[in-house]
């Protein structure tokens, strides 16, 4: 996977998580993860595309009107990506910052994800 393709991913996969309309994030999220594809971060552990769908749509509800972005460039090699995501008001300074490393099954179809949460907001 070119250096391309692993920021083509990671822009799908952000997009994903800023899709808001149900119909289309359970498409999107269908046509980038497999079947048996997992998302693991310290708040949550998703299993398949239903339950990865919930967990985009609890997190969409819980920060309402906040938009994800990339922050920052892309890194990968074989079937596995990392980078840098916040979470915001649009425009604004970000609350949450994470780390993504994300695994394909060679074919451009995320396996795993593997989350880390750099800032989040205290209570």
């Amino acid at each position: 996977m070119a250096g391309t393709a692993f920021d083509t991913l990671a822009e799908r996969y952000i997009a994903t998580w800023n899709e808001t309309d149900p119909k289309a994030r359970r498409r999107a999220v269908e046509a980038l993860w497999s079947e048996d594809g997992r998302y693991v971060d310290p708040l949550v552990e998703a299993e398949g595309p239903a339950a990865i769908d919930a967990t985009i749509a609890a997190v969409q509800q819980q920060f309402d009107g906040m938009t994800f972005r990339l922050a920052g460039p892309v890194d990968g090699h074989h079937d596995q990506a990392r980078f840098t995501w916040e979470l915001g008001p649009e425009g604004g300074e970000a609350l949450v910052v994470g780390f993504d490393v994300a695994q394909t099954d060679g074919q451009g179809r995320l396996v795993r994800v593997l989350g880390f949460l750099d800032r989040v907001p205290t209570a």
